[in-house]
């Protein structure tokens, strides 16, 4: 399964800056299985030690963080040699021994040449929470569910995954119903790899919907275990009400839809800590394309989207016969399908956290706000060829300086109209790269 993320990994075994590495992602989107890929393809040895209920390897670094002491642990525990030019070391489930991310600082510093990565299903609870380790110590990546384009690769269309890299938009849109129907699949498939490779193999989607039900009895599971008992009731109330949430006109997360009556210092904590984990975005409204976007939050207004497109299908039980319908997948429930999806590939894409803007006399809304390097576009989302615009036009009108080019993303056709950059919903990923052509362009 080829995943973007492995380009990255290779840039940061060839830097010359290389920190020891933290990957963080949500449980089940393979950050062990990229792990343990890098390692097999890249190094001549790999050393994986799984962190959970080891009781070895807490002893190991409870007491003194010598580096030479715990490579010479670790040595002993797997039977190795660790080669500090050849051998990926992996930690796996560090959160669970909070000391063995509190040594990352040692390693930096006293023992830069070994390779170390790391990775827990939880681990953005155990940062949260404080876990000791000095920042600018360590490199993170992210890794989220796969991408439409990683699906293709997936699903056996690599050739239709490499004309969107090569960048032949006439070919493309001539092919645009052989995408457009491979996009449906991916919003009931999701990106989960188990889900993918499982349709993949056998193009049942049923067997896909039992294994999404798997992986989210597995997240409810986590609340349960990991998340303070008083909070995991409202947890679970919060990640329940998601698909309401998002089936409503203009998306933002209300807590009375959560419980009639709700409010928000009752379940900030357990916001937060679906957050933490990794298994829902936060999109904040913004009042003003200004910089830095996050300046201009508004801390009280925002919407809530699940980590996958797929996730979010199987959450809202919307069955199988939908993907013959038309384009049901794409306009069920308001289009929330379809901004999860975009959401989705915004997040990959660009450093800052998306926002959005609305104003409410007279009603307007702009679905996302992008911040490229030192400017901000405004996105909007359709989910079929509808491209009538009029919040992208209030937003000009409201804010003329600030806009050198605005976004739409919908079933219609790759094109540059004045201002207005068309992007089809099957090239979404392809933004960031579409949106500086287009700048150049103008």
């Amino acid at each position: 399964m080829y995943r973007i993320a492995m380009e990255k990994l290779l840039k940061w075994k060839e830097s010359k800056r290389r920190k020891p590495l933290i990957i963080e992602g949500a449980r089940q989107v393979g950050k062990t299985w990229l792990m343990k890929e890098f390692g097999r393809l890249y190094y001549t040895d790999t050393v994986y030690i799984n962190f959970d209920s080891n009781s070895r390897m807490a002893e190991l670094f409870a007491s003194d963080l010598d580096t030479e002491r715990l490579i010479m642990g670790l040595e002993l525990y797997s039977g190795r040699k660790i080669d500090p030019d050849h051998t990926l070391l992996i930690f796996d489930e560090v959160q669970e021994v909070p000391r063995a991310l509190s040594s990352l600082k040692y390693f930096y510093e006293n023992a830069p040449e070994y390779h170390i990565v790391c990775a827990g299903s939880l681990l953005g609870i155990a940062l949260h929470e404080g876990t000791s380790f000095p920042v600018g110590k360590v490199d993170f990546l992210k890794l989220f569910p796969l991408s439409f384009k990683e699906f293709l690769m997936a699903a056996g269309k690599e050739r239709y995954a490499e004309l969107l890299s090569k960048q032949d938009y006439p070919m493309i849109t001539s092919f645009k119903q052989t995408y457009i129907d491979a996009l449906k699949q991916y919003y009931f498939v999701g990106g989960m790899p188990e889900a993918v490779q499982s349709f993949a193999e056998n193009k049942d989607f049923n067997e896909v919907r039992e294994i999404q039900k798997r992986i989210l009895a597995a997240y409810e599971q986590d609340f349960s275990k990991h998340a303070p008992n008083e909070i995991v009731p409202k947890i679970r109330m919060l990640w329940n009400s998601i698909p309401s949430q998002l089936a409503r006109e203009n998306k933002k997360f209300i807590y009375k839809v959560v419980k009639e009556g709700a409010r928000a210092r009752e379940y900030e904590d357990a916001l937060q800590w679906l957050v933490d984990a990794r298994l829902v975005h936060k999109i904040y409204r913004s009042t003003a394309p200004g910089l830095p976007i996050a300046a201009y939050d508004d801390l009280s207004a925002f919407k809530i989207y699940l980590v996958d497109v797929g996730l979010l299908r199987r959450l809202a039980q919307l069955a199988p016969t939908a993907y013959g319908e038309g384009n049901r997948l794409f306009t069920e429930f308001k289009g929330a399908l379809t901004e999860n999806f975009v959401l989705q590939t915004l997040m990959t894409q660009f450093e800052v956290v998306p926002r959005y803007w609305s104003q409410n006399n007279p009603p307007y809304e702009v679905d996302f706000l992008i911040q490229r390097e030192n400017d901000i576009f405004p996105v909007e989302v359709k989910s079929e060829a509808n491209t009538s615009s009029r919040s992208l036009k209030k937003f000009k009108e409201l804010f003329p300086d600030k806009v050198k080019l605005r976004v739409r993303f919908s079933l219609d056709n790759l094109k540059l109209d004045d201002d207005v950059l068309n992007i089809p919903l099957f090239m979404a990923d392809q933004a960031d790269r579409l949106i500086g052509i287009a700048l150049k362009n103008r």
